[in-house]
């Protein structure tokens, strides 16, 4: 037949726009999606050849060919798949040219600019990414089983022309004329045999036909020599038999892959079928990255659609505060041209995603069941990520149910982390709250005055000494029905009958000294919201507690450190009453509430509760002096 020239519509060169400007925003792309096409071609004759053998024409050697000409500034796809006759050309590649062009447009306007992936498969965007590096493409192709060729050439403009031709074997043949940028370009030179090496095992790698180059070397006589190599592995390890894959496979794959010098402290290997189908390969690396919890980490999985890779670093399957897994998904059911947009939208990534997430978690609680070292080395390296999901999914009653049994404390009762469920496990029977104290180590806490009552008694303390802890307990509130309690918070009180009978007598003394804590709070200042006696403390003298609710000490300076200064604490200074340092106080305030002696004690206790807590008063010389006075007086 002769040869002949037919016009896209009128929305052809808008879509062409698109595909090169908006979906594909790196140049690279194009490969991946003719090498991909190419493997669907072949898929499809392998197919059509179980029913139908003589379409093999004796030739059952699969293979994708890559091939640079330097001199003609080409680059040929070409493989031994199934081909297309003249129709299929114009049905296939001439997809773009269908009426539902228009629809595609109007579609992506009425959603604002988003890209709906159903719509995007039906025509030939991947095919026509050719054109994000070329100025005219050629493509040569014969049907399996039928004795013509036919090539097709467009420059992406309006109009392509189609003509019969010769090709002695089946499959079809892609001939790329570069544009100059893309044949010169340090970073995009694509007639470059170690770039294009380098693309095929970044995005193709696992195709599981052969892509083959040539490859040229030079003997000490200059004498030329072509090698055929294949440049991908094509068996991606994951979609192997995991009973027949060894650990230090997969050690070397994460290795490899993701770039971990140390061997995965766990592994996950799952396949799915169904509605959804997907094989995840996931690790929890021995170690974080040095800059986790920083703004600059970027977390997320690989993603591949049928072993052809689609992108890195997508968030959109775990959520963040599983951030520290590495590995990648593989599904069919996602097409190569998704956008990161697309698959924010995506049912089927949240389904693959959901079920990602609840089988981490149980294989987590299965580790702190049944390796408990195991766990807590994973806990000392990531569990901060669990503990800011907690805090991060304040109004989430899910995650923190998903999460609160996996979370652990260093307990005050010999320094061990324990879990929530193993604290209530070892509460005495009148224990009715969780205690808690925040503080910079477990030694700190057990040296803080309020622990004297708690420790006497046997009871045990979670110490908070991450400052993300306090958040998290602030976000669970309870576990099992049981309130946390601060013992640095203005409500805290033991439950048994001898600490209220305790709290009682010293809401009598209180009474009686109203105006002494009076003038103790107008020496001090705004520096304290109030000043009371406390049954709290054993032999301490006094301590700074904080309101029961809103901001603690540490929550001030976690946000001071943020540079947000205005989340203050609101400072409450407990003074023991049966400390010899009261009777003092109160014979210094008998001379006079004006006087500088009792002014300088005042601040001076003031001062020791904020040592205690570990803060700097404000004017330590000033403090130095006080006591000097003092100790010669």
């Amino acid at each position: 037949m002769a040869k002949e020239t037919l016009e896209f519509q009128a929305e052809t060169k808008r879509l062409l726009d698109l595909v090169i400007n908006s979906i594909y925003t790196n140049k690279e792309i194009f490969l991946r999606e003719l090498i991909s096409n190419a493997s669907d071609a072949i898929d499809k004759l392998h197919f059509e050849s179980l029913t139908n053998p003589n379409l093999l024409e004796g030739d059952d050697n699969f293979e994708i060919f890559v091939l640079p000409d330097k001199n003609t500034k080409t680059l040929t796809i070409s493989d031994n798949g199934i081909g297309m006759t003249r129709s299929e050309v114009i049905s296939n590649i001439g997809t773009i040219a269908k009426s539902g062009t228009k629809a595609f447009l109007e579609k992506i306007k009425a959603d604002d600019g988003k890209f709906d992936e159903e719509l995007i498969g039906q025509f030939g965007v991947g095919f026509y990414s050719a054109f994000i590096v070329s100025d005219k493409v050629e493509l040569i192709t014969k049907r399996a089983g039928e004795t013509s060729a036919v090539k097709w050439t467009s420059e992406g403009a309006g109009d392509y022309t189609i003509e019969d031709c010769e090709k002695d074997k089946r499959g079809t043949t892609i001939i790329l004329h570069l544009k100059p940028e893309c044949s010169s370009d340090e970073e995009y030179n694509f007639l470059e045999t170690h770039t294009l090496e380098t693309l095929i095992k970044k995005y193709s790698d696992y195709i599981r036909y052969p892509i083959k180059m040539n490859f040229v070397s030079r003997d000490e006589n200059d004498k030329e020599t072509i090698e055929v190599r294949t440049v991908n592995s094509m068996q991606p390890l994951w979609s192997r038999n995991k009973a027949e894959i060894k650990p230090a496979e997969y050690d070397e794959f994460f290795k490899h892959q993701f770039h971990e010098w140390e061997t995965p402290l766990e592994i996950y290997h799952t396949k799915a079928e169904g509605t959804t189908e997907y094989t995840a390969l996931l690790c929890i690396p021995k170690r974080a990255a040095v800059n986790l919890y920083y703004a600059d980490y970027e977390g997320g999985l690989q993603l591949y659609s049928r072993h052809v890779y689609i992108m890195d670093k997508c968030k959109d399957f775990l959520p963040d505060y599983l951030r520290f897994v590495k590995g990648l998904v593989d599904s069919p059911d996602l097409p190569l041209n998704i956008s990161r947009e697309i698959l924010q939208q995506s049912r089927e990534v949240k389904k693959i995603g959901n079920a990602l997430e609840k089988n981490i978690l149980k294989q987590l609680a299965k580790m702190l069941k049944n390796d408990r070292a195991k766990y807590e080395t994973f806990w000392l390296e990531f569990g901060k990520s669990l503990k800011i999901g907690v805090y991060n999914s304040l109004y989430d009653e899910k995650v923190k149910d998903n999460l609160k049994d996996l979370l652990l404390f260093t307990s005050s009762k010999e320094g061990k982390l324990i879990t929530l469920a193993e604290y209530v496990e070892n509460m005495p029977e009148n224990q009715q709250k969780i205690y808690c104290a925040v503080g910079n180590s477990a030694e700190t806490i057990s040296k803080m005055p309020q622990m004297e009552m708690i420790q006497e008694r046997g009871m045990e303390v979670l110490c908070l000494i991450d400052p993300v802890d306090e958040f998290a307990i602030s976000a669970l509130q309870k576990y099992a029905d049981k309130d946390f309690q601060f013992i640095n918070r203005e409500d805290f009180e033991l439950d048994d009958e001898e600490a209220k009978k305790a709290k009682s007598e010293v809401e009598e003394l209180a009474k009686s000294h109203e105006e002494l804590l009076k003038d103790v709070k107008d020496a001090i200042g705004d520096e304290v919201f109030q000043v009371r006696l406390t049954s709290g403390l054993k032999t301490g003298a006094v301590c700074l507690a904080t309101g029961a609710t809103g901001p603690s000490l540490n929550m001030e300076k976690t946000f001071a450190a943020m540079n947000n200064p205005f989340m203050k604490a609101v400072r409450i200074l407990e003074i023991n009453p049966k400390h010899e340092i009261f009777k003092k106080l109160s014979g210094l305030h008998a001379l006079g509430k004006d006087s500088a002696d009792f002014k300088d004690f005042c601040n001076l206790l003031y001062a020791q509760a904020l040592l205690i807590e570990g803060i700097m008063p404000k004017n330590p010389v000033e403090l130095a002096n006080k006591i000097a006075d003092l100790m010669i007086k």
